[in-house]
């Protein structure tokens, strides 16, 4: 190898690549972070309530390793539960890290550092900076990466676009297509890996809280050139946020972590304005079905339990699909103090303060717990070697991928402030295997020829230029919208068959409506026409790993909820039954009458369908569309077992 300093391509300047640049640097290599927009803009700073962290700072009895059981059990036991665990035990250590570099979290009157409760479990382990938690990790990680940009170990472009990777004849990728968004210009960039941070996909969805420039057009173009991508049905919805006719704004988890209540009017069509309606006249219907962890269930179980409460019950607010969620009994100091971030944006967008009125919610799409598969190496005691250059691999030699933009930490559903940590973890896990990956090359960037590099940037030159010369009667953006209007119609909260059999179908017409797009501008100079109808082409084809992975999977797991395939857990089922029922069954000693009446049944249901399905799907692009597969989920750890939160 050469003596010169390792060379490591960061697509994405949001907390994963902020992170990992700042790892590249302390061991004295050179990164060039490529990033869409302007660093501090990057989609982590949407983040609002908190990160998680096992500091038992209350002295309520936590530990890492209660973290860990609970972020399994959150993610329907679908993770691979050595990263998970891992994560989970460095989590303090990155909290602590964070604060040492300045970010502002809230403390108590003692000068600690505060923790909120969050959902799917029963202890205060979120640290916060009030509900502004992402912006302040993203100013204070940006912070160290422009000391080392003074020094000039990093490069940053911002306002730039990956195209793709740049392969060889192996299909190592030796560096990266980009394109300035200014000039439209195209080039190539040489690295010894590249690094895919570029967050989520909700822009499929159209309406989502996410950004718009949250495409996931990145990921989806490593899978169209060879990469693996998992679990791509899995999407979380998150229960609050403002219904708008243009998106969809987060109302952060931490408004019910600091005691916000989810409710609607007992009597279906009352139109009385909130405060005027009595608590008798209130069905607060979470802490009633669930008195154990009342308004902070996992984000599927708020999700599904709110389209209950609209759709089947009839009880939105004066008939509307929206519920309250109303922090009203708390003071207005307080509110400001722990809340202000999101009252100001509810203000803002609806005209009324949460401090007075309770707010009106309804769920949104909000998150991917799929993306790109990457791989890992145990250390052989439930934890991750790391240093092992498989460490966030994706299947493309030499492109590694983390955060949101990967499928392995959160399962069938993400607990709420376990994005942050495993964006921040991820950044900074991976970079000793990374450095590993690249001391053990045969042959080195500088050994590519000239030709490989030419060859990947007359390919997208080409393609832009295809882009440019459209000229068909569909409008991109209109085309973009009505992918949405499918993928909101049918592979939401709740799924069946014959709806994604048909919206299988539609896909393929938006596929090929797309081939008569009109490219409305082709100018040469800051012209982000060509780049939308390249992202409008990954989304389709996005579209199409998620809704063919959600027919496929034939089960109701975490947030894929498939009424049909529900496994009617009795309302006295205790967990702990099924363990002892394992137990029994390996001795030989399982008896009709050593468990209540129907539990024994349903058992051996949960039983046979993690047969067939706790495991990862795994999309692959092969012959114009995806083909699925499916790999083993480690549970080494921990027997899953039914899910249960009253």
């Amino acid at each position: 190898m050469p003596k010169r300093k390792k060379k490591i391509i960061v697509i994405g300047g949001g907390l994963t690549g902020l992170s990992l640049a700042m790892k590249i640097c302390e061991r004295n290599a050179e990164v060039v972070i490529v990033s869409y927009q302007s660093l501090k803009r990057s989609h982590s700073v949407c983040a609002q309530g908190g990160i998680n962290a096992a500091i038992d700072a209350r002295n309520e009895g936590d530990s890492p390793e209660n973290h860990f059981y609970d972020t399994i059990k959150g993610g329907d036991f679908l993770a691979h539960q050595p990263l998970v665990r891992d994560m989970c035990y460095q989590a303090p250590a990155i909290i602590h890290l964070m604060d040492r570099l300045g970010v502002a979290f809230n403390r108590t009157g003692e000068g600690h550092l505060e923790f909120r409760r969050f959902g799917g479990t029963l202890y205060s382990r979120t640290a916060f900076a009030g509900a502004t938690t992402g912006q302040q990790l993203v100013y204070a990680l940006d912070e160290q990466v422009r000391r080392f940009q003074h020094d000039g170990a990093v490069k940053t472009l911002e306002w730039h676009e990956y195209l793709g990777a740049v392969l060889d004849s192996q299909g190592v990728c030796r560096g990266a297509v980009l394109q300035d968004l200014r000039t439209n210009t195209l080039f190539t960039l040489a690295g010894d890996a590249v690094v895919l941070a570029t967050g989520g996909p909700g822009q499929v969805y159209v309406r989502s809280t996410n950004s718009t420039v949250n495409t996931g057009a990145a990921a989806t173009m490593a899978y169209l050139q060879g990469a693996k991508y998992g679990n791509g049905e899995f999407i979380q919805i998150h229960p609050t946020a403002i219904p708008g006719p243009d998106k969809l704004r987060l109302m952060s988890e931490s408004a019910r972590g600091e005691g916000g209540r989810l409710w609607v009017p007992r009597t279906v069509g009352d139109a009385r304005p909130p405060k005027s309606i009595p608590d008798s006249g209130r069905n607060y219907f979470l802490e009633e079905k669930f008195p154990l962890f009342g308004n902070l269930v996992p984000r599927d179980v708020a999700s599904r339990e709110i389209h209950d409460i609209v759709y089947n019950q009839k009880l939105g607010i004066a008939g509307e699909p929206m519920v309250y969620l109303d922090l009203t009994h708390k003071s207005k100091d307080y509110l400001e103090d722990r809340l202000g971030g999101i009252i100001d944006i509810y203000k803002k967008f609806t005209g009324e303060d949460p401090k007075d009125v309770p707010m009106k919610i309804f769920p949104a799409v909000h998150y991917s717990m799929g993306g790109l598969w990457t791989d890992y190496e145990t250390d052989g005691n439930g934890m991750i070697e790391h240093g092992s250059p498989r460490n966030q691999a994706t299947s493309i030699p030499g492109l590694y991928a983390g955060g949101e933009a990967d499928y392995q930490y959160h399962g069938a559903n993400r607990l709420g402030a376990n994005s942050l940590l495993s964006c921040i973890y991820t950044g900074l896990m991976m970079c000793r295997g990374i450095f590993t990956y690249i001391d053990n090359q045969d042959k080195s960037v500088d050994d590519t020829p000239s030709t490989t590099f030419d060859d990947a940037k007359n390919h997208w030159e080409s393609r832009l230029n295809e882009i440019k010369a459209m000229k068909g009667g569909e409008n991109p953006y209109q085309l973009h919208r009505d992918l949405g209007d499918i993928m909101m119609g049918n592979v939401l909260i709740v799924r069946e068959n014959k709806k994604l059999e048909k919206t299988i179908r539609e896909i393929e017409d938006i596929k090929t409506r797309f081939k008569d797009v009109n490219c409305v501008d082709s100018t040469d100079w800051a012209n982000p026409t060509p780049s939308f109808i390249n992202q409008l082409y990954c989304m389709i084809e996005l579209s199409r790993v998620i809704a063919k992975g959600a027919l496929m999977r034939d089960e109701f797991r975490g947030a894929h909820y498939k009424p049909e395939f529900d496994l009617k857990q009795p309302s006295k089922f205790d967990p702990h039954e099924y363990i002892d029922y394992l137990e029994k069954k390996n001795y030989g000693d399982v008896s009709e009458d050593a468990f209540p009446e129907g539990h024994l049944e349903y058992m051996k249901r949960f039983e046979a369908n993690n047969d067939n399905w706790l495991k990862s799907t795994i999309a692959e692009y092969k012959n114009n569309k995806p083909e699925i597969s499916y790999e083993p989920v480690d549970t080494s750890i921990v027997t899953p077992r039914p899910r249960k939160y009253d």
